[in-house]
């Protein structure tokens, strides 16, 4: 019995490495290529430079609904990995003994979920490429004379 669940240790590793994967895409696409493909979808919609307000109604409609609906797409991604590695949390820190506080003695700290961690590395580095973008890529604004 403890060779086959050897045997199945580093499918189930590399399946859960995927689905990681796929939700790390997931979640970075929700603040670059749906707002970024909505707004090509509008520029399409649109015959003139100043258009009504229906382009702009079917953008501000449409990330909205995608948005959402990459989140239910997560939340099963989610799902999927706790059933393959048993686990929804992410290894906790061990801290030396000198290093802990008398209030961590008290409760366990609750660890940082997956999914959490997908969500909040996901904007983060949406945070950073805007950054670049903005001080480094799109250049002045100020006409140049």
């Amino acid at each position: 019995m403890q060779e086959q669940a050897r045997r199945h240790r580093p499918a189930s590793g590399a399946a859960a490495g995927f689905v990681l994967t796929v939700m790390v895409l997931g979640a970075f696409s929700m603040w670059t290529v749906i707002p970024f493909g909505w707004i090509w979808v509008g520029s399409k919609l649109s015959h003139t430079q100043q258009p009504s307000g229906g382009p702009y109604m079917i953008v501000f409609f449409g990330i909205v609904c995608s948005i959402i609906a990459m989140a239910m797409v997560l939340s099963r991604l989610n799902r999927l990995y706790v059933r393959i590695t048993g686990s929804a949390k992410l290894p906790d820190r061990y801290l030396p003994a000198w290093r802990r506080s008398l209030s961590d003695e008290r409760e366990t700290p609750q660890g940082m979920s997956v999914l959490e961690a997908v969500i909040l590395a996901s904007v983060l580095l949406a945070g950073l490429a805007m950054a670049v973008w903005f001080f480094i890529a799109a250049g002045s604004p100020l006409p140049s004379q």
